[in-house]
């Protein structure tokens, strides 16, 4: 079985916010949903951090936070439709 690290395309985090984003909340990679790219991606900043160029970094940053909008909005998704069923 592959693991989440398998289906991530090659060079990923050195892609455009945008494409990180959408890799990060693709269905066939991180099944689980966004917060699982997200978890992915926060290791990667915290253990390359110190290494990458401040373009790089400003652009994980913001992947960072258009995916924390993501997974905000699976969350709000997941209560409402708890909400409906309880």
């Amino acid at each position: 079985m592959k693991s989440d690290f398998d289906r991530m395309p090659a060079n990923l985090f050195a892609k455009p916010p945008e494409k990180i984003v959408e890799a990060l909340t693709s269905r066939e990679i991180f099944p689980q949903g966004a917060a699982s790219g997200l978890r992915v991606l926060n290791f990667y900043i915290s253990q390359s951090g110190k290494g990458l160029s401040i373009t790089r970094l400003r652009n994980l940053e913001k992947a960072k936070k258009m995916l924390a909008v993501q997974v905000e909005r699976e969350m709000a998704e997941r209560e409402r439709w708890r909400g409906k069923v309880a």
